[in-house]
């Protein structure tokens, strides 16, 4: 992973923690593993359906969507 990689990773889930913390966004800390796990799977449906249809620009984008629901996730697990 290239240090911009990492740095822009990094920023991500800062921004996520931050969005989650006690002055962040209300609807973000009120979310749970129950709450989310219609968006989790949305986001796994749609990285399949862009992998069927071989369509690597939807499937970047899909990607990046499921692990926002991965991060949101670890963030609660934490």
């Amino acid at each position: 992973m290239s240090d911009a990689t990492g740095q822009s990773f990094s920023h991500l889930v800062q921004l996520l923690a931050q969005l989650r913390s006690p002055s962040g966004c209300p609807w973000d800390r009120e979310q749970t593993h129950d709450s989310l796990k219609r968006n989790l799977l949305e986001e796994s449906y749609e990285v399949l359906e862009a992998i069927d249809r071989q369509d690597p620009p939807r499937l970047a984008e899909e990607l990046g969507d499921g692990l926002l629901q991965l991060l949101f996730n670890s963030l609660i697990a934490s």
